[in-house]
């Protein structure tokens, strides 16, 4: 059986968690040079004019891609033959989360919800864990910003509503946001299983890269399709209007009970910032 020490675990998430607040992924990167060579509107070009100043100022200053440096959630994937030693494996993360945070200077934004006082020290962390075969341990972190986050909505549509009711609710959803997650956005839907997993699902979604096509050829058209709409909505970067509203939309599903039709809408501003590592 393979042996990890939480001490490994908990100077990776630090490091993730500096590092996705501090480097535009590079996917990101050539979406935004992609779409803003095919912006005929001039305030949309300046945008991403902006968007790359930004995040080349970013890597080379080593201050935050933006001030808000969100939530900090976790996708973990454990392997059923790993062991670790040490601390359990939440509060290690929690731990590296501590230490990323406060290492990097980023903004700590997690605040009890009623008397909105500050934890601190951005924990605790929004932990989903997997438990998977093998030996290895993967996690995904995601710095969930709050303007983003707060677009985000989750229904319980009628089995009968189908596609095209999922259809009108993420147009509906991406029209209602607006300006309001700093678009150009990437659009998570999670459909299927139950009311809790379908966010889930819809949140994970936002993990993968841009250039990343679904396997499976009928979500690939519903993701191409649901893209091309959104940007017929003509909100535009920063919501000052052009061609490109959404950078992409991806799609996770899940069965689901006879009686329903679980849909989550996650939306994600433009940095998209994640990191992965395996240990």
């Amino acid at each position: 059986m393979k042996t990890l020490y939480s001490d490994a675990i908990e100077d990776a998430v630090a490091r993730m968690c500096i590092h996705a607040n501090r480097y535009l992924p590079e996917d990101v990167q050539k979406c935004f040079a992609r779409c803003s060579s095919e912006e005929s509107v001039p305030a949309a070009k300046e945008i991403f004019r902006q968007l790359e100043e930004n995040y080349t100022l970013a890597a080379r200053t080593g201050l935050p891609l933006c001030q808000d440096t969100g939530l900090a959630c976790f996708f973990v994937e454990l392997g059923q033959d790993l062991h670790i030693f040490g601390k359990n494996i939440r509060e290690a993360i929690n731990d590296g989360v501590r230490k990323g945070y406060d290492e990097g200077r980023l903004r700590k934004s997690a605040c009890d919800p009623f008397t909105r006082a500050n934890t601190g020290d951005n924990t605790p962390a929004v932990i989903h864990f997997d438990i998977v075969p093998g030996d290895a341990l993967r996690i995904s972190f995601m710095a969930k910003g709050g303007g983003s986050e707060n677009m985000s909505r989750v229904t319980m549509l009628a089995p009968a509503e189908g596609w095209e009711g999922i259809r009108k609710f993420v147009l509906q959803r991406v029209a209602e946001a607006g300006p309001n997650p700093c678009p150009p956005i990437v659009v998570g839907i999670g459909i299927g299983g139950t009311f809790d997993y379908a966010p889930v699902l819809a949140k994970k979604a936002l993990l993968r890269k841009l250039w990343d096509r679904n396997p499976d050829p009928g979500l690939d058209a519903k993701e191409k399709e649901l893209l091309a709409d959104i940007n017929k909505l003509g909100i535009g970067p920063m919501g000052l209007g052009g061609l490109t509203t959404a950078l992409d939309v991806k799609i996770n599903v899940s069965p689901c009970h006879i009686a329903s039709l679980p849909l989550a809408v996650n939306i994600q501003c433009h940095s998209a910032r994640h990191e992965e590592v395996e240990l």
